[in-house]
């Protein structure tokens, strides 16, 4: 009896270690849901895509095929194929109507109220026999306009058919021939081609002739079209919704995070050799290279090709449709000669303003690229100036007898006198009051050009290369979309002023992605305009993807502000590295920027060695170095209340987690202003091992949930002023904390804990400057 006894329980303890089968998403549709094949070919089905927007509990099979409609999917045998695999609680998606339209084919054709009806229905009660789930899906639309520009719908009868039998049927309705038309009316008539295979000749191999295809998709456009599918389920049918795959934001799912094209270029190629460039380091090849780009861009466009070789050159301007690619081993340098930089109307500091000619630049532009495992160097040594503090006494001297001047204190050096006079006067450049370029000629070298400026463009890619030595910015990418930075490498001295490795400006839909960054200004940094220009030109930088990049050296690791005056939104920053940054997350502004800084995600940030403050906000921003030199001062703003007007700035809605910093002076810096608290923060499931707690100062509905702080001054670990609506959860206190909660002002309060350790505390709370004892309450 035993012996049965122990048999039945390790047949019951086996069942239980058994795998469980994951649930099936049968798709059966054709050539837009379909899987493609994916080398050197441009195309892809929208079912090809979904399966990255969907949990791993779920395995999708995608049984659509090209050409095929209901009639000839079920004559081929294919519906019966379904229906053998199948099993209680499988899904099947369901989705034709492009080919049971073509009447005269008799193979395929469905009419829309007879055959294809019943062919449906018949779908639906299959699977339903078997214990199935029937999802219908009404056909995506092709893309067509009219000589108006109106789109024009070219489906008849067949979507009205299957929302018909989707409502008596009681079947879930995925209505993507509605919300695929806004989606391609939203795009226009030329935004929508990059959903589509609009393709010219000689990009593709399997398109040797290109390709103007307005039913088939990009991977761009298939990406779009299965998170219309996604977004219907989230909104609509709940018992789907539980295998939409969350992001690494927990706040969103993957399908939520915004999409970017990526151009593609025709393999035609022109080697700047042929063009009479040389690559001995001494020959300028300014006209070479340039001329090559012109030949790409009137051949319709093209790769134009820097070899191997050490290669001298001015300025060089990027063209519609041109890759500039490098070899390995290239190395671009470029002159240090500042005469062939001249001044050019450009855009400083979110304001327009007389600027020097960028080493590599773009206005305007469309489908532009620079690729390859090149180096550019940008010879900023002959740009910018420097701090006596910042070096060695001995390459300061090497620095000093190099020539250039001094300030008159000879604790800066400039690279001319032109240098000197503009720091004096702190003009910018700005081209108001009847200034003109000329204006600014006696400074020219004080206006230290960006060594990358694209403006106005659109479809950019910058991948695999290396910059480096910039004069001031690296990479200043403005009021431009659909830009990808990938496995780029920006390396700049630490003492570089201005150098920030990547501004994005004014820009939308941008992926940065394995990136490594060391400079001597902030890493990635996020832009809108400054004051009264910035919130007049009212362009945002939104819908950005930061992913897998390492920032070394920098002010900041990642980085809003402070010229936000256009706003920032709709950001998603992870699997991000900052090792020796000053500033981690760093969210900087002041009074007069106004603009909206809103919805920004932070999650598996990992960070050593910060030398100031991991995460930070801070509306008092001065435009100095975050960490000050040895015997300079940092000052402490005057707090005052001011009115409420467009030139305040708002910051709010931000969610982090998962942050892990081993390494900083201090975890967590929030300072507001008075009449605008920074808001509605969330930061969630952090370790920090810093030298100080948490500080907030005019802070308003802010959470912190299982955060572990290891610090060495711990007295206060968690400063309070002026802020209210504070929620502290499972809060870890290490042993022998002298004090956990410092909590001063008279506006403070509200302040609620739970799940906190007081043992491990010496001292609770204190009460200070008007702070009143029942400001904050403890709950176990």
């Amino acid at each position: 009896m035993k012996r049965i006894v122990y048999l039945l329980a390790a047949i019951i303890l086996v069942g239980f270690m058994s795998p469980e089968k994951k649930v099936v998403f049968f798709m059966i549709g054709d050539s837009t849901m379909a899987d493609k094949p994916l080398a050197n070919n441009p195309e892809r089905g929208w079912g090809q895509l979904f399966p990255q927007y969907i949990s791993g509990a779920v395995d999708v099979k995608n049984l659509a095929v090209n050409g095929r409609s209901t009639k000839s999917f079920i004559k081929e045998g294919r519906w019966d194929t379904v229906m053998k695999y199948m099993k209680e609680g499988d899904y099947v998606f369901i989705q034709f109507g492009h080919n049971d339209s073509k009447l005269d084919d008799s193979i395929r054709s469905a009419p829309a109220n007879t055959i294809y009806k019943q062919n449906l229905i018949r779908f639906v009660n299959d699977t339903r026999k078997k214990g199935g789930n029937p999802i219908l899906l009404t056909p995506v639309m092709r893309r067509k306009f009219n000589a108006a520009g109106v789109f024009v719908d070219q489906h008849g009868d067949y979507p009205g058919v299957v929302r018909f039998l989707a409502d008596s049927m009681r079947v879930p309705l995925i209505d993507l021939h509605a919300s695929s038309k806004k989606l391609i009316e939203k795009e226009g008539v030329e935004g929508s081609k990059k959903m589509f295979l609009w393709i010219d000749s000689n990009h593709f191999k399997v398109m040797p002739v290109g390709k103007k295809d307005d039913t088939h998709f990009s991977e761009y456009g298939a990406a779009q079209i299965a998170s219309l599918v996604c977004a219907e389920i989230l909104e609509k049918h709940p018992a789907l919704s539980k295998y939409l795959l969350r992001s690494a934001h927990k706040e969103k799912y993957a399908f939520e995070l915004p999409k970017i094209y990526e151009p593609h270029f025709k393999k035609d190629t022109f080697n700047v050799v042929s063009f009479g460039a040389v690559k001995d380091g001494i020959t300028l090849n300014t006209v070479a290279i340039n001329n090559a780009i012109v030949a790409a861009n009137k051949a319709g466009g093209g790769i134009v090709h820097i070899p191997a070789g050490l290669w001298l050159t001015g300025p060089i301007v990027l063209l519609d449709n041109v890759e500039l690619n490098t070899a390995k081993g290239a190395l671009v340098l470029f002159t240090k000669d500042r005469t062939q930089y001249p001044l050019k109307v450009a855009s400083f500091e979110g304001v327009e303003a007389a600027r020097c000619q960028s080493p590599i630049s773009a206005t305007n532009a469309v489908n532009i690229a620079i690729t390859g495992q090149g180096i550019f160097n940008g010879g900023g040594e002959v740009w910018r100036p420097l701090k006596k503090g910042k070096v060695t006494e001995t390459e300061w001297k090497r620095l000093v007898n190099s020539g250039g001047v001094l300030s008159e204190d000879k604790t800066n050096w400039y690279p001319s006198a032109g240098a000197l006079q503009g720091s004096l006067t702190n003009n910018i450049g700005k081209l108001i009051g009847g200034a003109t370029l000329s204006s600014f000629e006696p400074i020219r070298d004080f206006l230290r050009p960006n060594m990358i400026r694209l403006t106005n463009c659109s479809n950019v890619l910058l991948e695999g290369v290396t910059f480096e030595n910039s004069p001031a910015w690296t990479m200043h990418i403005l009021m431009s979309k659909h830009i990808t930075i990938r496995k780029v490498t920006v390396k700049n001295p630490w003492y570089g002023q201005n150098t920030d490795a990547l501004d994005l400006e004014s820009c939308t839909n941008a992926l940065i992605d394995g990136c490594n960054f060391d400079t001597g200004d902030d890493g990635i940094c996020i832009k809108s305009g400054r004051d009264e220009e910035g919130r007049k030109r009212g362009m945002p930088t939104k819908d950005i993807i930061a992913i897998n990049t390492t920032v070394y050296h920098a002010h900041g690791g990642f980085v809003i502000g402070s010229e936000m005056s256009g706003g920032a939104n709709n950001i998603f920053v992870s699997n991000c590295t900052f090792i020796g940054t000053d500033i981690g997350l760093r969210f900087k502004t002041t009074r007069g920027r106004g603009g909206v800084v809103e919805n920004i995600f932070a999650s598996n940030i990992t960070m050593r060695d910060i030398v100031g403050e991991a995460v930070l906000f801070d509306m008092y921003y001065a435009a100095k170095d975050p960490v000050p030199l040895e015997g300079e001062k940092k000052d402490m703003p005057v707090i005052q209340t001011l009115p409420v007007t467009e030139a305040t700035p708002i910051f709010r809605n931000f969610y982090f987690n998962h942050v892990y910093c081993n390494g900083a002076e201090k975890a967590v810096f929030v300072r507001g202003i008075p009449e605008m608290n920074i808001s509605n923060l969330v930061l969630s499931d952090m370790v920090f091992a810093t030298k100080k707690g948490i500080e907030i100062t005019e802070g308003s509905n802010i959470e912190f949930n299982n955060i572990k702080l290891v610090t060495q001054q711990a007295n206060p670990l968690v400063y309070i002023q002026n802020s209210s609506k504070l929620t502290f959860n499972n809060f870890s206190i290490e042993p022998n904390i002298p004090l956990v909660f410092s909590i001063n002002g008279d506006r403070t309060h509200s302040i609620h804990t739970k799940g906190l350790n007081w043992n491990n505390a010496i001292k609770k709370d204190e009460f200070l400057f008007g702070a009143k004892v029942n400001s904050i309450s403890y709950q176990q």
